[in-house]
C-alpha cells in the first residue's frame, strides 16, 4: 500500500523531505500535498489547508516547529491518520506527551533527527533505569540567541572567543528554552523515558562550524556514549544538514521498506 503523505511546513526540512518524495526516493510513499502558513510558490505538490490534508493523506509528516506539534497532533491523530513528529521538544509538556501516545486511531511516531544511539537507549530501558544520563549540545553562537536573554548573556555570547556555556538543566527545561535548536534532548529523554534524569548542557561555540551533540549514559547493566559533529543546514544553520534525511529514513520504515534498520 503507498502511503499517501502530507508535509507540514515547506522550510529547511521540508524542502528537502518533499523534494525527494517528489522524484520517488521513498519506496511506499507518495508527496499529496503541503500545508504551510505561507504561500510557498512553486513546489512538487499542490499547497492545501490543513483540513483538506487530513482528508487525502494518511500520514502528515510535521517539520514546521513544535507549535504545530502542540496544536494540530491530536486533530491528526483523532481523524486516523498517522503522524511523524520532527519538532521533539514539543513533548517536554508531559500533559501532551500523554496525550499524543494515548490517541488515536491514527499512530504516533517520532525521528531521530540529528543523533543516534537512540534505538539502543530505548532497548536499555528493558533492563533497567539509566542512573547517568548527560547531554551537550554545542552550536555557533548566532543560533542561539533567543528573545529571553538579557543584553548581558548577548554580549557573551556576540564576544565569546571560546566556549560558553549558555544554560543547563533537564531535557524539560531546555527545549522551552530553545525550540528550534535542542529537539535533541527532548528525542533522547523520548529513548529513556524520563525527562528529569537528562542533564543537558548548551554551548556556543565560535569555532563551532560543526553542530556537535554528545550523549553520555550509564547504569548498572553498562555505559554508553555517542557523539556526532554535523555539518549545519545553509539555509537555517539552527539545525543540522543531515535532519531531513533522518526524517526520510523513518518515512522509509513506516512505508515498509525493506532492509532497514529498526
Amino acid at each position: 500500500m503507498t502511503r499517501k503523505v502530507g508535509l507540514v511546513g515547506w522550510g529547511a526540512i521540508g524542502r528537502v523531505v518533499g523534494g525527494a518524495l517528489a522524484e520517488g526516493a521513498v519506496d511506499g510513499a507518495e508527496l499529496v500535498c503541503i500545508v504551510d502558513n505561507r504561500a510557498i510558490g512553486k513546489a512538487p505538490a499542490p499547497q492545501l489547508t490543513f483540513e483538506e490534508a487530513l482528508e487525502r493523506c494518511d500520514l502528515i509528516v510535521e517539520a514546521a516547529g513544535q507549535g504545530v506539534v502542540r496544536e494540530r497532533a491530536e486533530r491528526i491523530l483523532a481523524s486516523g491518520t498517522d503522524l511523524l513528529i520532527a519538532s521533539t521538544g514539543a513533548l517536554t509538556d508531559e500533559d501532551l506527551a500523554k496525550r499524543l501516545l494515548g490517541a488515536g486511531p491514527g499512530r504516533v511516531y517520532f525521528t531521530s533527527g540529528a543523533v543516534g544511539g537512540l534505538d539502543l537507549l530505548q532497548a536499555v530501558r528493558g533492563l533497567g533505569p539509566l542512573t547517568d544520563v548527560r547531554l551537550t549540545t554545542t552550536k555557533l553562537p548566532a543560533t542561539l540567541e533567543q528573545p529571553w536573554m538579557d543584553e548581558a548573556l548577548l554580549a557573551r555570547l556576540r564576544s565569546a572567543t571560546g566556549p560558553v556555556e549558555v544554560m543547563s538543566g533537564t531535557a524539560r527545561d531546555v527545549p522551552v528554552k530553545f525550540p528550534k535548536s535542542t529537539n535533541v534532548a527532548a528525542s533522547v529523554a523520548l529513548a529513556i523515558g524520563d525527562l528529569d534524569a537528562v542533564r543537558v548542557r548548551v554551548v556556543a561555540d565560535p569555532e563551532a562550524h560543526r553542530t556537535r551533540h554528545l550523549i553520555e549514559a550509564a547504569g548498572p547493566h553498562g555505559s554508553y556514549r555517542f557523539e556526532v559533529a554535523h555539518r549545519p543546514d545553509p539555509s537555517n544553520p539552527a539545525t543540522s544538514q543531515v535532519v531531513p534525511y533522518a526524517v526520510l529514513r523513518s518515512l522509509g520504515a513506516i512505508a515498509g521498506r525493506t532492509g532497514q534498520i529498526l
